[in-house]
């Protein structure tokens, strides 16, 4: 008898030990996600989504099937992928990006059609403790432009976001005067020659390529970026064909 209750005992402890963690996402002042870092667990988030361009960073991933259910068939997701200077405009080059999804503690624009209000989200994810952010030096300009996701509320001095009355183009600009500030899951921007500059916003498609005419040649040093934001080498020499992020342009490597 003792037997069974033993077996049965660590039967038990099994399931409790395997059982996935329940985790809510706050949206607003945030959540702690690094005890839950690495484990699978069951994720719930409701965030409240704005007709119009948003902004997002998660530390779960979320596939194009998961986006649609949540937002909607024709919903938009693009990620930064390089800089241009127009005179005293920066022009901030979103790509789509849809077909691969959300991937964990990556900054995003995402656009949706409906109307405003809460949208759930809830899914077997894992969860991963990270920095969201990525970084592009201007094409012919010296200012370097990150772009950032908030894992808790953070002040708004010094930043750059995007306004509900400006979200129909993902306009972002200076926010010092928002005395709410970023709530979680939400994304800035930030430059580094100050909050007087003049952002625009570039909507490339999914495999759009900018700056065509720039080939850069074999032997020429730069530090080459891929499609992802990811440093992969300093020269071309080397490098397959494809297109690269250089000095905040799209580049075409032959």
């Amino acid at each position: 008898m003792k037997k069974l209750y033993l077996l049965a005992a660590m039967a038990l402890f099994a399931l409790v030990g395997n059982a996935q963690k329940k985790v809510a996402i706050n949206t607003f002042s945030g959540t702690d996600i690094t005890k839950y870092a690495g484990a699978e667990c069951d994720v719930t988030m409701n965030r409240l989504v704005f007709n119009g361009w948003n902004t997002i960073a998660l530390p779960f991933a979320v596939s194009e099937a998961e986006l649609n259910e949540a937002l909607g068939s024709d919903c938009r997701l693009e990620r930064l992928v390089g800089v241009d200077s127009n005179g005293k405009e920066l022009v901030l080059n979103f790509q789509d990006c849809k077909s691969t999804g959300i991937e964990p503690n990556i900054p995003y624009i995402l656009y949706y059609s409906g109307e405003t209000g809460m949208k759930k989200l809830a899914k077997v994810a894992y969860l991963e403790d990270g920095v969201a952010s990525l970084t592009f030096k201007a094409n012919n300009n010296s200012a370097v432009v990150t772009m950032s996701g908030t894992k808790k509320r953070i002040e708004a001095d010094g930043l750059y976001g995007v306004l509900a009355k400006d979200n129909s183009e993902a306009k972002f600009v200076s926010v010092d005067d928002v005395t709410g500030g970023f709530a979680a899951t939400r994304c800035f921007v930030t430059v580094s020659t100050g909050n007087q500059a003049i952002l625009k916003t570039n909507h490339l498609a999914e495999g759009e390529v900018t700056a065509i005419e720039s080939v850069v040649k074999k032997g020429e040093n730069a530090d080459i970026y891929n499609l992802s934001g990811i440093k992969v080498a300093n020269k071309v020499s080397g490098l397959q064909p494809g297109i690269y992020i250089v000095n905040g342009k799209k580049v075409r490597v032959k």
